[in-house]
């Protein structure tokens, strides 16, 4: 059971691990705001969704935006309360998010819980795959499952939404029925396929623009495409590229002038 005390030592260990990575790099956090100061200014509303420890939702709040923070792993759950907690500005929401209400399983990565997933699909593309040697995910944890549309209900329309859910992006956003102004979604290449069913997903719901970053450099091209010339971006990555995120906005959108990272 992921919540015996036989089992919190490993997961507090691959929860420690994250929190090293995410928070121990003030030059990341310095890029990531000057990324994110594009779609947020002060007052806006974000939603994170796949918020695992919680470093874009700290980003999002230096950028003065309230934000509404969806994690369904417990362990990380657990971090992100201790660090957000107290934070008015700040709802946290113990669930996936999928294409309709209910139950779910996560298959949870106990040492590397930051690629924990929904998704069978994904947990075998990473079989063997270059890259991905060494991961196992170990555990399964049944979690309560909502949609977009309810976390709108709830919380009200956000102004920029970031999905990062591995390898479920596609069906994260086939919950979402209304165009937002500006959102983006992860893409990696061993499971590129529910990039593109994101895209697909987006690109129904209204005329939007579109960027691809890789990795986590936080930087993003002067030019916006369409769904297309995006989609042939993603199915030509090599499969070094490994991940990076997909970046929306409706057209006629303006962003903020990019700004240096300090």
């Amino acid at each position: 059971m992921e919540d015996g005390m036989s089992g919190r030592a490993p997961l507090a260990a691959g929860i420690g691990r994250s929190l090293r990575i995410y928070y121990g790099d003030s030059g990341r956090a310095a890029r990531m705001d000057a990324l994110y100061a594009r779609f947020l200014r002060p007052g806006a509303l974000a939603f994170d969704v796949g918020a695992h420890v919680g470093d874009r939702t700290a980003c999002f709040r230096r950028l003065g935006a309230r934000v509404v923070a969806v994690e369904p792993q417990p362990a990380a759950l657990r971090a992100l309360r201790l660090i957000h907690g107290r934070d008015a500005g700040v709802t946290l929401a113990g669930a996936a998010v999928g294409a309709a209400d209910g139950r779910a399983a996560l298959r949870v990565n106990v040492a590397n819980p930051t690629v924990s997933t929904l998704s069978e699909g994904f947990v075998a593309a990473a079989a063997g795959a270059e890259g991905w040697q060494g991961q196992r995910w170990d555990r399964v944890a049944d979690v309560p499952l909502t949609t977009l549309d309810a976390l709108i209900a709830a919380h009200g329309a956000p102004d920029f939404v970031k999905v990062d859910v591995e390898g479920m992006e596609d069906v994260a956003l086939a919950g979402l029925s209304r165009a937002v102004p500006a959102l983006s979604f992860e893409v990696t290449t061993i499971h590129r396929g529910a990039a593109l069913g994101a895209l697909a997903q987006v690109a129904a719901l209204g005329p939007y623009r579109f960027a691809l970053s890789l990795g986590e450099g936080f930087d993003l091209p002067d030019e916006w495409v369409g769904a297309e010339t995006i989609a042939q971006r993603i199915a030509a990555l090599p499969d070094a590229a490994n991940s990076g995120d997909v970046y929306a906005v409706q057209d006629g959108a303006t962003l903020v002038p990019a700004r240096g990272a300090g």
